[in-house]
């Protein structure tokens, strides 16, 4: 079995099963008392933060751990908007954050607040000009992700930092899927991430707060971690989050150099193996380890089932799958194809055998998904002078709205339009995708009695 899922979460580190082992016997009792075995506690409390600080780039004063990277998250963004009431109750967020962060901006918006929500490119990147643009006299706090968790696209953090600085508001980030890898450079205000994503324990997350930032902990008072994260401390997985983060960034560079030559094979060569894929995201710019295309005329739920019981553990933002019913928040807001969405993030250590394994089997595997998809297509033909087909899709799930408008345009005359008629919210997605893919132009949406009708004119 290859797990291809570490962008989820790693696989635990070796270093982090010895630390958490060893700490077990000395980490049990209270930081926060005078006794022995408190201070043995503390003391092993005391070690994690400065070893986790350095590996961030901070004070050990300035950090604290939290329960998760989403309780990071939801802390940061809650504390440095309250820290910041005075100036404002403007946020401004990238419409591919982590929905920790998302989640945060819609209960700032239904209390009254101010959210913008800058759009990215179809490479799913942030226009520094677009922060600049949308900063004000009352913004209160900016963030941004240092990667996509999704499709792995780098974010231009240091450049969005410094007009950030300049224009006297903070800016958080979220660099839980890249600080395995590394510091996050840039001037950045406050930070986030989480244990399990670069392979220490899963309930340890990281709260940092540059010294001068405007804070106020949101929530009952607590004596633990300077107040911004309550709870007991779970101290031997946070020893084991600060020892495995230390050990994977001094193995990054070596580790970093042979993932990106696998997931480029994969890139170039499943193009080239399986027709009518979207590779998606920054083709340069982009995490190590991680790679993402699209499939068209597949259902992902399948897909995903089916590489398991080959072998492969991935994952997918398709709409088409049994956790979501709506195409993922970052791949809509690319604009790039969502269904048959495959996600592969090599964990370290993954061999090139295991890739190789995986080009040979994903042909035949989106071959056979495709195969049982082959459904009749529901067509109603108009009178010829009028140069247009309906397809009636409603009622049906994706991919079903794309296999049949492919499997109709070869009938439409050149310069002719056929209207699918859907009710599936990845519609609105796919299709202009598919469009795009297949040299034909989207004309655009019309309203139906049911759902909606999307224009498609052929062009080739």
């Amino acid at each position: 079995m290859s797990y291809f899922d570490s962008a989820s979460a790693a696989p635990l580190h070796p270093v982090a099963r010895q630390a958490l082992q060893a700490s077990f016997d000395e980490g049990w009792a209270d930081p926060a008392r005078l006794y022995r075995e408190g201070r043995r506690a503390r003391l092993l409390l005391d070690a994690a933060r400065e070893a986790a600080a350095e590996a961030v780039g901070c004070r050990p004063d300035e950090l604290v751990f939290t329960t998760s990277g989403t309780r990071a998250v939801h802390s940061g963004i809650e504390g440095a908007l309250a820290g910041r009431r005075r100036v404002g109750h403007h946020l401004i967020v990238s419409a591919v954050e982590h929905s920790s962060v998302l989640h945060s901006a819609d209960l700032h918006e239904a209390a009254g607040g101010a959210v913008t929500r800058v759009q990215v490119d179809r490479a799913g990147r942030v226009s520094p000009s677009s922060y600049a643009g949308a900063l004000g006299p009352g913004t209160a706090l900016a963030c941004l992700q240092s990667a996509n968790h999704e499709v792995g696209t780098e974010q231009p953090v240091a450049e969005v930092a410094r007009l950030c600085r300049e224009a006297g508001v903070p800016l958080l980030v979220d660099a839980a899927q890249s600080l395995g890898w590394g510091r996050v450079e840039g001037d950045w205000s406050l930070l986030t991430a989480s244990a399990h994503k670069w392979g220490g324990p899963a309930g340890v997350g990281l709260l940092v707060v540059r010294k001068g930032v405007r804070f106020a902990p949101q929530g009952p008072a607590d004596e633990r971690e300077s107040g911004r994260a309550a709870g007991f401390e779970n101290v031997p997985a946070i020893v084991a989050a600060a020892a495995s983060l230390r050990a994977v960034q001094a193995e990054a560079a070596q580790e970093a150099a042979r993932l990106r030559e696998l997931t480029e094979r994969i890139r170039t060569r499943v193009p080239t193996l399986v027709p009518d894929v979207e590779v998606v995201g920054d083709a340069v710019r982009r995490l190590p380890g991680i790679v993402t295309f699209s499939c068209l005329y597949v259902d992902g739920e399948t897909l995903l089932h089916e590489l398991d019981r080959a072998g492969f553990s991935v994952s997918s933002g398709s709409s088409c799958t049994s956790s979501t019913l709506t195409p993922s928040h970052v791949l809509k807001a690319m604009g790039v194809l969502s269904e048959g969405n495959v996600r592969v993030s090599l964990p370290p250590g993954t061999g090139e055998e295991d890739v190789e394994r995986f080009l040979s089997v994903l042909p035949g595997v989106v071959s056979g998904v495709r195969e049982k998809l082959g459904a009749p297509t529901a067509v109603t033909k108009v009178p010829a002078s009028v140069d247009a087909l309906v397809v009636d899709a409603l009622g049906r799930r994706c991919p079903i709205p794309v296999i049949e408008l492919a499997k109709v345009i070869g009938d439409v005359p050149l310069g002719g339009t056929v209207r699918v008629l859907s009710d599936d919210e990845a519609a609105r997605l796919d299709i202009p995708a598919w469009c795009e893919m297949r040299g034909q132009e989207y004309v655009g949406e019309e309203p139906a009695e049911h759902g909606s009708a999307y224009v498609v004119r052929r062009l080739a």
